[in-house]
């Protein structure tokens, strides 16, 4: 953590002394802005955002006496170097306080985690871990694949590490447990058993081959399995068993059998050397070179729910427990903290740590380092799997490195690009036709920034591809010179990637140089003969083209970005055709609302008999005044 000497351990002329140079007067800059805000800071515990000259945010941090911490900033001398290039770019800072230090420590993670400020340990992860969700608020339960907010009434197991992992329990769930997964939609509208029930993965309450009584059963039994008391599961199928084979019923038997089968199945895979420990997170760092690597298990009941490798960013001259202790406040925002946290090291501030989740979770929780046992053996796994993941990945950023400067090289870029934008747009003969923009950078896909563009202009005529492109470009390129004209955020794009040849990269070119923009690289990526990959053609602005060898990393690398740009424009361009699909015509009627569509359906049976009616019947539908009657009228026939 960093130290924290007294506020008058140097005078304003020392620190100029420290900070002479080119970079003195941002620096001095900065610490007038902060010495500005200590005059009316308080001694409370509380959060601190130190923003730049635009009022972004450049670090959230947390302090039990806002005033004494704040101070440590105009100490240049005994900051890191880091820490000096933030106060030198600091213009303003905005103070908030709270009643405790565990408070102000939750606060901060929330912030980090809104804000992503450029001088915090992030935790680079833009997906929120998948739960089991068995719902109560039906007489027959479902069970679901869950993310996000917990909005639903019902059970939440979890986290687990993977989409994948939850997709083998359900499996699982659905071979022992025999519960539903469909919708109560689909639930309420079925005449006879779907194929789960042929196959034997559904119990089939919703045509009655079940009883409620029986169902709830069900439920309690695979309740029991997720919280980890899968052995009493497992006797108790036994049990079903041998009644039903001394009974004769071989083929009931048979039925306990295979559901015994996939129990001892699913026990076998989650199987982790976890004596002791029912509900724990396990969480290992490992560094190397400046980068970090922590490794998360996750069991519940005693049962391996998976298990993930984390590479938390901007932890250059942090030290390791603070990098941990940041990752822990920030990784449980969105997750709640079990009964037991064990991690291999003690940071300085465990305490209050262990107050700040006990806060979260509503109950105590334990953060601690095992030293023997089963617990140490689980934490060697951890540590060991966190170095081997960490040497990976830096294998894997020592290659992408090459890549890069090796497209840097061919493209006749400065350096390697730190940010490539890849445009692509999706249709059906123009109808539900919108762009779409995926980011990439020297870590790979950031999927956060990726961008939806519905084409909405009146002059851009349905089906054409360059005029399509132009209004992509001009709405992106617009945002971004409003927002970021001196091109300090990081967001502007070192190399513009277009899917299409010659035609789309000139009309790409014309547009971006009628906006004034001139210093960004656009390459367009052209199909080659036949659309065979590993032929493609890439088209430069002054008229060369390119190809690469069919066996270049260059060209995978440029492919996969093609590709992925191709694979989100096509997926949302399914989404907004299945949500036009399905949209009710009488939603585009101005004046009508949800009470007065529901009235005109009630009357008239379906939305295309509304379409269809005459002005002396949509009159005397109940609650349509001889006005509205008139609008609906003519919104369908005045053209």
């Amino acid at each position: 953590m960093m130290s924290r000497p007294p506020i008058d351990r140097f005078s304003e002329e020392q620190t100029a002394r420290v900070v002479r140079g080119s970079d003195a007067p941002d620096i001095e800059a900065g610490v007038s802005a902060i010495r500005q805000v200590l005059k009316t800071l308080p001694t409370r515990p509380g959060v601190y955002r130190m923003q730049d000259v635009r009022g972004d945010v450049l670090y959230v941090g947390k302090a039990r006496a806002l005033k004494n911490r704040v101070a440590n900033y105009v100490q240049i001398a005994r900051l890191p170097k880091r820490l000096q290039r933030m106060v030198a770019q600091t213009r303003s800072l905005t103070i908030v306080t709270t009643n405790t230090e565990a408070e102000a420590l939750l606060l901060e993670a929330q912030l980090i985690k809104r804000f992503r400020p450029a001088y915090n340990v992030l935790l680079r992860d833009d997906k929120s871990f998948p739960f089991i969700l068995l719902r109560d608020d039906h007489a027959f339960p479902r069970v679901m694949k869950h993310r996000g907010a917990r909005r639903h009434k019902g059970s939440y197991f979890g986290p687990f590490a993977s989409a994948g992992a939850v997709t083998q329990t359900l499996n699982a769930l659905q071979k022992i447990f025999l519960l539903r997964s469909c919708t109560d939609s689909f639930f309420s509208n079925r005449s006879r058993p779907c194929l789960l029930h042929q196959i034997k993965r559904c119990s089939a309450p919703c045509v009655g081959r079940i009883s409620q009584d029986d169902y709830a059963e069900l439920v309690a039994d695979a309740e029991a399995f997720l919280s980890g008391r899968s052995s009493a599961v497992q006797r108790k199928l036994g049990e079903a068993m041998e009644a039903a084979s001394a009974n004769l019923d071989f083929e009931l038997a048979a039925v306990y059998r295979d559901r015994l089968k996939a129990l001892t199945y699913i026990q076998g895979a989650q199987a982790v050397n976890a004596e002791g420990t029912a509900d724990a997170d396990v969480f290992a760092l490992a560094s190397k070179g400046g980068a970090m690597s922590i490794q998360g298990f996750f069991i519940r009941g005693g049962q391996n729910w998976g298990h993930r490798s984390f590479f938390p960013s901007h932890t250059a001259d942090v030290p390791e427990d603070e990098v941990l202790t940041s990752f822990l406040a920030q990784f449980y925002e969105e997750v709640p903290p079990p009964r037991l946290v064990l991690i291999d090291r003690e940071p300085e501030e465990l305490e209050l740590l262990t107050e700040a989740l006990s806060e979260r979770a509503g109950r105590r929780v334990a953060i601690r380092q095992p030293v023997r046992g089963p617990q140490r053996r689980l934490m060697d796994q951890a540590r060991r799997n966190a170095q081997e993941a960490l040497d990976r990945h830096l294998a894997e950023t020592t290659t992408q490195g090459r890549i890069l400067g090796e497209l840097a090289d061919l493209f006749e870029l400065e350096a390697p690009p730190r940010r490539i934008e890849v445009y692509d747009n999706s249709h059906i003969q123009g109808t539900n036709a919108l762009g779409a923009m995926i980011v990439a950078g020297p870590e790979g896909f950031i999927k956060n920034a990726y961008r939806k563009f519905n084409i909405r202009r009146a002059e851009t005529t349905p089906g054409d591809d360059f005029a399509m492109m132009r209004e992509i470009l001009e709405r992106r390129f617009g945002r971004l010179e409003t927002s970021d004209p001196d091109r300090r955020s990081g967001d502007w794009p070192d190399l513009v990637l277009i899917d299409g040849g010659r035609g789309q990269l000139n009309a790409v070119c014309e547009t971006l140089e009628e906006m004034g923009v001139h210093d960004v690289a656009i390459v367009g990526v052209a199909k080659g003969p036949d659309r065979n990959a590993g032929r493609e053609v890439f088209h430069l602005p002054d008229g060369r083209e390119l190809t690469l060898p069919v066996n270049s990393p260059v060209l995978f690398h440029l492919q996969r970005l093609r590709d992925e740009a191709h694979r989100f424009a096509i997926g949302a361009h399914r989404q907004k055709r299945a949500k036009a699909i399905v949209a009710n015509p009488l939603d585009d009627v101005p004046g009508i609302g949800p009470a007065r569509r529901r009235a005109l359906l009630m009357h008239f049976g379906t939305a295309r008999a509304v379409r269809e009616a005459a002005l002396e019947d949509l009159e005397k539908a109940p609650g349509i005044s001889r006005t509205m009657a008139r609008a609906i009228h003519d919104h369908f026939h005045v053209r």
